[in-house]
């Protein structure tokens, strides 16, 4: 009788991984990421052992090739991505859902801490999605306001204030109303300066919250009472006394508008702050850390539009006031201390095809991308010396060549931001370009300066990617518990920051976090 022997081994195999083996095994686990999503999938045991988890995380009842097209099991995907299909549905999980269907989630691969960790990210993602709508407007209602001011010039404008609200290094800015949808808006005018146009570009940036919102255009004569303080044939004061009978005709100029409506530029707020600076170190440099992000996140943006930033330099990056948080919440903690602005991106060149040819010294190539402003690749340069600026250490160009050496300028060691922030500038003004972090790399470095993992975590234990799994898990549950607490509590609206921290937590891996801190840590 030769057929039953191997009719009991199926049965057996399939025994093997039906019983539930409980969810500590699945608490090692952290989801992967999709391509092009900022949710995450389950993986199965196999997939994180293959990433290189400890082959001690993988059970003994993980899912076979056999398995896979059992029907006895709810996960009809291929044995590539078995775990799709409850990660799909988690998304749609509210503690309204019905009992059936949690049991038929929880009799999954995935188990109890698999359904929990998805159902944190998937919240993070709506939470992060209504945080930048909050900050950014709708997109639809962004889009209708574009179709009503098209064709519109200043008659149809009111301007609010004469003077500029705002002076960048390549254009004034006006505060203007419009009315919309029986709403009275307000609006940036953006008048260019003479010989500073790359205007053309900003209509094909998309939507992103470090880059200036173009919502339309128009070329007409500036109005009278209009202040261009340093415009040639421009009254910067008032009428004199002596009015001339013919007055000699406004300019005709490129109007832009736009949904923000900055208050003052990165060098405004640098110049501004010493003495913030001083007697509260930590907060300052901290802003310092979360605007610099800002930036990091816009440069990765243009980077893929293939567009540049024109000058990167303090004066022509835009900061814009962020709404206000309600009155429960003004007041209450350190109200003499400066609120985080949002920082736009607000000048724009079409990135060549072919780069400038690197040249055969390191120490001239380090030079020239210093001393020009707009090369895409002296982008890295331009934010370490930016580091240097907003922690006001000179940094001048005079200066920075002067060291004929490897040695900087010395960065005060004034918070616990400081060490990080000197280490990110060495990195990003290395002679050699191969030894430099990419724009990316100071993002997600500036991340881990504000968020952690910070050094005292692997004063205990070694590094790894186990404990730095096991961070990313318990930090994401204690996030949503801080917004539930402080929703319930006094009302407390997020602002920037609690967006910038969502979009850390959601995008970052065991992986990632190993490499960067073997980076700032080294």
């Amino acid at each position: 009788e030769p057929l039953p022997p191997p009719l009991p081994k199926k049965q057996l195999q399939r025994a093997e991984s039906l019983p539930e083996p409980g969810p500590s095994h699945r608490c090692h686990g952290d989801p992967e990421p999709r391509a092009g999503s900022v949710l995450y999938s389950i993986p199965t045991p196999s997939l994180r052992h293959g990433q290189g988890a400890p082959p001690r995380d993988t059970p003994s009842w993980a899912p076979k090739k056999t398995l896979a097209k059992s029907q006895s099991l709810e996960e009809p995907l291929a044995p590539s991505s078995p775990q799709k299909a409850p990660a799909a549905s988690l998304k749609e999980l509210t503690f309204g859902t019905a009992d059936g269907e949690l049991g038929q989630l929880l009799e999954s691969p995935a188990g109890v801490c698999g359904v929990v960790l998805g159902c944190q990210e998937a919240s993070l993602a709506r939470l992060s999605a209504h945080m930048q709508e909050e900050l950014l407007g709708p997109e639809e209602r962004q889009q209708l306001l574009e179709a009503e001011l098209a064709g519109k010039r200043w008659a149809a404008l009111r301007v609010l204030d004469p003077q500029p609200c705002c002076q960048s290094g390549d254009a004034w800015y006006f505060r203007v109303g419009f009315t919309f949808q029986h709403r009275q808006l307000q609006l940036a005018a953006k008048v260019p300066k003479p010989c500073c146009s790359s205007l053309g570009l900003q209509n094909s940036l998309g939507t992103h919250c470090s880059i200036q919102r173009l919502l339309g255009r128009f070329t007409d004569r500036l109005p009278r009472e209009l202040v261009l303080p340093g415009m040639p044939g421009k009254q910067s004061q008032g009428p004199s006394r002596e009015e001339p009978a013919c007055p000699a005709p406004h300019p005709v100029l490129q109007v832009l508008l736009c949904a923000e409506v900055p208050q003052q530029t990165l060098a405004d707020f640098v110049k501004g702050s010493h003495a913030l600076h001083r007697t509260s170190p930590g907060h300052y440099e901290r802003l310092g850390c979360l605007l610099l992000l800002q930036l990091c996140m816009g440069l990765e943006h243009l980077r893929g539009q293939k567009v540049a930033q024109g000058d990167l330099c303090p004066e022509n990056l835009l900061l814009v006031q962020c709404p206000c948080p309600p009155q429960s919440q003004q007041g209450q903690k350190e109200p003499l201390r400066l609120s985080l602005p949002r920082l736009l991106i607000s000048s724009f060149f079409k990135v060549q095809e072919k780069q400038r040819p690197c040249s055969s010294s390191q120490e001239q190539d380090w030079s020239q991308g210093l001393a020009a402003p707009s090369p895409p690749a002296a982008a890295e340069l331009n934010v370490g010396r930016l580091i240097y600026q907003i922690l006001h250490v000179d940094i001048s160009l005079e200066n920075i060549l002067g060291f004929r050496s490897k040695r900087l300028p010395e960065i005060p060691l004034l918070s616990i931001y400081s060490a990080g922030l000197k280490r990110l500038a060495t990195l990003l003004l290395h002679r050699d370009p191969q030894q430099r972090v990419s724009i990316g790399q100071a993002r997600a470095i500036l991340q881990v300066l504000l968020w952690g993992p910070r050094q005292e975590l692997f004063a205990r234990s070694r590094k790894s990617l186990a404990l730095l799994r096991g961070w990313l898990q318990v930090k994401r549950a204690l996030l949503l518990l801080r917004f539930a607490e402080s929703s319930a509590g006094a009302g407390l609206s997020p602002g920037m920051e609690e967006w910038l921290c969502c979009q850390y937590f959601l995008g970052v891996t065991e992986h990632s976090l190993y490499q960067v801190t073997q980076v700032l840590y080294a």
